[in-house]
């Protein structure tokens, strides 16, 4: 069996969002345990802040691969969220490790409760995603065979 590189991205992408979903969960249930105070914001902050850049690496690594295998509807579908993680890291906090998360400012209700939305957000839209490369997949596969 042949497939395409349209093919072979899709496949990507669905495996790299099954981890990206994951994140988001992860991030979901962290914000949960900051606000129910059963985690302290300096370990929840040094958990989360390493996931930053490789969520956003792994993002536009299979866009780059979209963008390369020539499905620009796909490509188009993620730019938005691409350039809400530019403009995110671009405009977090100042600090002295990579990441968006600062402890001392992680506990304020509207900080909270914003990082909270952006992760159900992220993994509505990882969830409807990971549908649709699915079906992206098989068309590809079934236009090559």
């Amino acid at each position: 069996m042949v497939f395409s590189f349209a093919a072979f991205s899709y496949i990507c992408a669905l495996i790299i969002d099954a981890f990206l979903i994951f994140f988001a969960i992860f991030h979901i249930i962290s914000f949960d345990e900051l606000k129910t105070d059963y985690k302290n914001p300096i370990d929840q902050c040094n958990s989360l802040n390493p996931l930053v850049l490789p969520e956003y690496a792994l993002h536009v690594l299979f866009n780059l691969m979209f963008l390369f295998g020539g499905e620009w509807f796909s490509l188009c579908l993620n730019i938005p969220l691409i350039a809400y993680h530019i403009n995110r890291y671009r405009t977090r906090p100042v600090m002295s490790v990579p990441g968006l998360y600062d402890p001392t400012n992680i506990m304020s209700h509207d900080v909270l409760n914003t990082c909270q939305r952006e992760g159900w957000i992220k993994l509505a839209f990882y969830l409807l995603s990971f549908f649709y490369y699915l079906y992206g997949m098989i068309v590809s596969l079934i236009a090559t065979s």
